[in-house]
């Protein structure tokens, strides 16, 4: 009878580790900025921002494989701070904004690779054209935050992605194909729901 009343035990044990679940973030939009950059003839880097997106973000600190993202940008939010350029970008040319108003990310996998490093790979839809990407996520802080006083996570993340993949290729190879990413952010702890 003790000896089914351990192993009972033991069992409830690994169950209740075995369904602990990752904990969700919320992102700190005043402190994050995702960004793309891309050479134009050989002569300059042109860079220009999403300023609306929304993110759910779960980590799992001590198993980071159990961690993961969506994110669903709003193409319409697209600044290259020359507006002509913006609306031409906006256009059926490039990102057809009119008939594909969302850009969406979701992760399917998650690695450790350094010691304050992760790759992120995951599915990139992008006008209803899903394409596999990954992710360099370097974890610049982890921690109790000095200011908000709860556990928060500072990223920078980059990849580089082809625009033609996307149906994207007016002037390529002349305006470069080649796009770099980046999203720099805080993430603070959500609160607890009921």
């Amino acid at each position: 009878m003790i000896r089914l009343a351990a192993s009972a035990l033991a069992l409830s044990l690994v169950a209740g580790t075995a369904l602990a679940e990752p904990v969700a973030y919320d992102f700190d939009k005043s402190h994050a900025n995702l960004s793309f950059s891309y050479n134009h003839l050989g002569y300059s880097t042109t860079e220009g921002r999403f300023g609306e997106w929304e993110g759910t973000l779960l980590i799992d600190k001590d198993k980071p494989e159990n961690s993961s993202i969506e994110f669903t940008i709003d193409v319409d939010s697209l600044d290259t701070f020359w507006a002509e350029r913006n609306q031409h970008f906006l256009s059926a040319d490039f990102f057809d904004a009119e008939n594909f108003p969302k850009a969406t990310f979701k992760s399917t996998k998650v690695e450790k690779t350094g010691e304050n490093q992760l790759e992120v790979t995951g599915d990139l839809t992008i006008k209803d054209i899903t394409k596999p990407v990954t992710l360099t996520v370097d974890v610049t802080a982890f921690g109790e935050h000095p200011m908000a006083k709860k556990e928060a996570a500072g990223f920078a993340v980059s990849t580089v992605l082809k625009r033609s993949d996307y149906g994207m290729d007016m002037y390529v190879p002349y305006v470069g194909d080649e796009v770099t990413v980046t999203f720099h952010s805080e993430a603070l702890k959500a609160d607890a729901t009921n």
